[in-house]
């Protein structure tokens, strides 16, 4: 097996995911960002490329603009950004977008990229699925990122629920999802993450609940 020429993409690990409008609430944000600074220091010490992103939006609106405290990156990443071999400013949810970001990931020849930070149930959902047809392979360490309880006109769902629920159907089709540990001792075998499929994602939730379908209607009489 190939060893996977890998660069770790962190995606706006930010201070408005901290203290700002969008608080992360699952996983826990302390324990996600430790798992980030985890993922980065082990990078630096292994030669593997890394990308700090951080969002900017424009002035005025809500979230993510220059000058305020949430645009900022978390005090750790930010002391880290130094040793980091790319600084890249987005203004969409996929790191891809505008950026030049699968160019320069071309030039190293980096055939696998691995995503943490925030939101797993935005930016990181938008990348893996842009990743998909630029040939990349792509891995989400689920401890290093994480999600926020979302509540609209469609329906509401906990942070929980949506980050488990996402990163099951990154894993069926466009993305390894592994611990930020499983993903150490990859790095350290030189190997790739497995990976799951649609199908068998698929045949094992249809075996997982035909007894729920199933269910005997319940005498009444």
């Amino acid at each position: 097996m190939t060893t996977p020429r890998r660069a770790l993409i962190v995606i706006d690990v930010q201070q408005e995911y901290f203290h700002g409008a969008l608080p992360v609430q699952h996983p826990p944000r302390e324990e996600s960002v430790a798992a980030v600074l985890r993922a980065m220091d082990l990078a630096a010490a292994a030669g593997i490329p890394t990308v700090v992103v951080q969002h900017e939006s424009s002035a005025g609106e809500p979230a993510f603009a220059p000058g305020t405290p949430g645009y900022a990156l978390h005090p750790e990443v930010q002391a880290r950004t130094g040793r980091a071999d790319r600084h890249q400013v987005k203004h969409h949810s996929s790191v891809f977008a505008g950026t030049g970001l699968a160019d320069w990931l071309a030039e190293r020849d980096v055939d696998t990229v691995t995503l943490v930070g925030y939101m797993t149930n935005n930016c990181v959902l938008a990348s893996a699925a842009d990743a998909e047809p630029l040939g990349l392979a792509v891995e989400v360490l689920a401890d290093a990122t994480g999600a926020v309880h979302l509540a609209n006109a469609a329906g509401q769902v906990q942070a929980e629920a949506l980050h488990t629920q996402l990163l099951t159907l990154l894993h069926s089709h466009l993305a390894a999802v592994a611990t930020a540990e499983q993903w150490a001792q990859a790095v350290a075998d030189g190997q790739s993450i497995p990976r799951s499929n649609l199908v068998d994602s698929a045949r094992q939730g249809t075996a997982r609940n035909v007894t729920k379908d199933r269910a005997p209607v319940p005498d009444l009489h």
